[in-house]
């Protein structure tokens, strides 16, 4: 039997995603019986607003998931490598937002729009996509449900928050100085902050997230391929991506061609969008209406608008996709994904 309430951990609980799902949560009025939030050593101490009570932040190890029914995971792929297994042996259901566990063969990587049920299939620990990804594949569905899929060109167009809270304050220290005329400023963070060469991110726009790979494009252009596919079960689905970081705070947007596998008329398309949960159809052209960051900042769902047939394929759609990275791409995910476990019993059984 299902609990009534239940015990969640939040595993980086200090950082953006982290502050965001504890938001989403509350607001939610998730069944929570105890909330535990746990962070790095530096963050240990803190206290963090809950329903109007301060929760007091402690250390993120192996010993700190007794008696956890849901943890959810936001603390960087080596965190979860680490300590996900402790969780799991503990009792808890991992929800994972990081890349650590995304193509284990083992791990369902869920969308509740797309794939819910695959939750079931879990050992332990359920993963949370690519941020990118997820807006992506939710807009796709209904066509891949009613049309089929044949190829994916996609370029995004990503927001400095998808590098954290660091990035977005250096975008906004990059765009000041360059407005009071310097031209020597501290560029530290983007493309990739381990790598040696950095670029302005204010008033500019960056072709690289993440490090590049053998085949030239980049980790972040690879999840899209390779989640796509796995979350799709479909690995003929040619999926062909560009990445670039752009001087956006929050919300990131996609510029997408669907070619699918049957014919269909726009009416159809627009139909099947409009109709999808989770998806918001914007594309009144007349008045000019279309998703764009600064509008869906703090929204749940995908937004999708500027909807039109290819010019020389009759099987190919373009459209512009725009979600809320911290929400859709992550946080909000992530407590959908534990708002089913808290509804579904099978889910249980498995442990």
């Amino acid at each position: 039997m299902l609990k009534e309430k239940f015990n969640v951990a939040v595993v980086g609980a200090t950082g953006a995603v982290g502050q965001a799902i504890v938001q989403i949560l509350e607001e939610r009025n998730f069944p929570i019986d105890e909330l535990r939030l746990l962070a790095s050593k530096n963050s240990v101490g803190k206290v963090v607003m809950f329903k109007g009570e301060g929760v007091t932040v402690q250390e993120a190890n192996t010993d700190a998931f007794k008696g956890i029914d849901i943890a959810l995971f936001s603390a960087g792929g080596s965190v979860s490598k680490a300590l996900a297994p402790a969780a799991v042996k503990s009792g808890a259901i991992v929800v994972d937002n990081t890349s650590a566990y995304r193509m284990d063969a083992n791990v369902p990587l869920i969308v509740p729009e797309v794939n819910i049920e695959r939750a079931k299939d879990h050992n332990g620990i359920i993963a949370n996509p690519n941020c990118s990804t997820i807006q992506m594949v939710v807009a796709l569905k209904p066509i891949l449900d009613k049309w089929g899929i044949k190829r994916i060109i996609v370029s995004t167009y990503q927001a400095v928050s998808g590098s954290g809270v660091k990035a977005v304050q250096e975008l906004k220290n990059q765009s000041q100085a360059i407005l009071e005329g310097k031209t020597d400023f501290p560029k530290e963070i983007l493309p990739v902050g381990s790598l040696p060469k950095h670029y302005p991110i204010a008033f500019n726009a960056i072709p690289q997230i993440d490090v590049f790979e053998d085949n030239g494009y980049t980790k972040e252009e690879m999840k899209m391929v390779n989640e796509t596919m796995k979350i799709f079960e479909d690995d003929s689905i040619q999926v062909t991506p560009t990445a670039v970081r752009i001087p956006v705070v929050n919300g990131h947007s996609e510029s997408v061609y669907v070619e699918t596998k049957e014919s269909f008329t726009m009416d159809e398309v627009v139909a099947a969008l409009s109709n999808f949960k989770g998806l918001q159809v914007v594309d009144q052209l007349e008045e000019q209406e279309y998703p764009m960051p600064a509008v869906i900042d703090g929204q749940l769902d995908v937004f999708v608008g500027r909807i039109r047939k290819d010019l020389y394929n009759d099987k190919g759609i373009n459209m512009w996709v725009v979600a809320d990275n911290l929400l859709k791409g992550a946080a909000w995910n992530a407590v959908q994904i534990a708002e089913y476990l808290t509804k579904t019993e099978e889910v249980w059984n498995k442990k």
